[in-house]
């Protein structure tokens, strides 16, 4: 009997420190909670990627499994994964609606890319010039830009920041990344002086993508600056704006509310006048834009559902319902071609992109969910490329196994 209970007290400290292990790595991998702990460090790297799965990465590109090997290959064979890049750095990036060049606007966004790909590049091999790469590229934008302006200075500080964030995230938290402490500063406050205040503040509360893509760089920068603020901010967007841009019969009903109708808000407002009249599971509020804008805004929206599971909290249980049903929607009218007549008067335009993938990742690979027709169709477009916007290499980073 004294045994016994000289055993359990020495195993009680033991246990103790088990359970309170076992407590952390739930909130930290569980992604349970709504929020992150004002105490609790952020995770790194975790924007969109972690530490666990860029090492999935690698295992699969040097083990030549399918489909990450062929998209490896893809990236490293695109212009972005080239040595001979060379970053064109603006001080003042300026984008008028209607101009996707602008003046810096298109250099900013494909240096962005390039910086990201050769990040991902330096995972998988190892090689210290693709990190140096890296470098020299966020380095003179670092140096260099100052401000963003114009009508689409939102979007363009939303695409960018989101993912030169990405990029800083994996050079700055991998061994051999030898980004100087003074760089990583500079760099920093690029992001917090420059992107962080247009992404931020007030942004027009008419278009889900702008919404979206402004949030998905507010969680990203918050992330590498470790600034709990900003994420939290991102949070309580996210929870606004995404069931404004994802319908579901139970917000209303069809028709969609009417202008000045309790249920009724700015998104949806733009929704009628992107031709949208009827709810049903699934629709998104720029359906009847084009399928594009939908891409994007799912994009996003599983963007930042990532980022925030790397940090402990799940945004994807919160919408899990919306999203599933949005992508098989419009990836089944996508597929099958023929959209019923009570969907945008029977027709709509364009494609999904290269999207699709972070959020099968969670759905199908996480959850063991079933999505066929969003998964038929990222099957038929893999691997997936970039959109030249803020969407890059998905395939090889969140591709689910085959067959999932």
């Amino acid at each position: 009997m004294r045994r016994r209970r000289t055993a359990a007290l020495l195993l009680a400290p033991l246990l103790a420190v088990l359970l309170a292990a076992c407590g952390a790595a739930d909130a930290r991998t569980g992604g349970k909670g709504r929020s992150l702990p004002a105490d609790a460090p952020f995770t790194h790297p975790g924007v969109l990627v972690d530490r666990a799965g860029l090492d999935a990465v690698r295992a699969n590109v040097t083990a030549g499994r399918q489909p990450w090997l062929k998209a490896y290959l893809a990236m490293r064979d695109s212009p972005y994964g080239s040595y001979r890049h060379r970053a064109e750095p603006r001080a003042s990036v300026v984008c008028p609606a209607g101009d996707p060049a602008g003046r810096g606007c298109a250099e900013e966004r494909e240096d962005a890319l390039a910086a990201y790909t050769q990040a991902l590049l330096f995972t998988v091999t190892g090689e210290p010039r693709h990190a140096a790469k890296a470098r020299q590229i966020m380095d003179a934008w670092s140096g260099t830009l100052r401000r963003h302006a114009g009508e689409n200075a939102v979007l363009q500080a939303g695409w960018t920041g989101s993912v030169w964030a990405r990029a800083a995230e994996i050079v700055r938290h991998t061994p051999g990344g030898g980004w100087p402490a003074e760089r990583v500063r500079r760099f920093a406050s690029m992001l917090r002086t420059v992107h962080l205040p247009q992404v931020a503040g007030d942004v027009p509360e008419f278009s889900g993508t702008w919404d979206l893509v402004a949030t998905e760089a507010v969680i990203a920068v918050a992330v590498f600056l470790d600034d709990h603020r900003a994420f939290d901010h991102a949070l309580e967007r996210f929870r606004e704006r995404v069931p404004s841009v994802f319908y579901l019969e139970k917000d209303g009903g069809t028709p969609l509310p009417a202008p000045g109708s309790g249920l009724d808000t700015p998104q949806r407002t733009a929704a009628r006048w992107f031709g949208l009249r009827t709810y049903r599971d699934g629709v998104a509020q720029e359906t009847c834009r084009s399928l594009r804008h939908v891409g994007a805004s799912l994009a996003a929206t599983a963007h930042i559902a990532e980022t925030a599971w790397h940090q402990g909290v799940d945004l994807y249980g919160e919408i899990e319902d919306r999203l599933t049903a949005a992508l098989a929607l419009h990836a089944r009218h996508q597929l099958d071609g023929r959209p019923p007549a009570w969907l945008c008067g029977g027709r709509l335009d364009g494609r999904l992109g290269p999207g699709l993938e972070v959020a099968l990742h969670h759905l199908e690979g996480r959850l063991g969910k079933s999505v066929p027709a969003a998964h038929r169709l990222a099957v038929r477009t893999r691997p997936a490329g970039t959109d030249g916007l803020f969407t890059a290499w998905e395939t090889l980073t969140h591709a689910s196994a085959p067959g999932r």
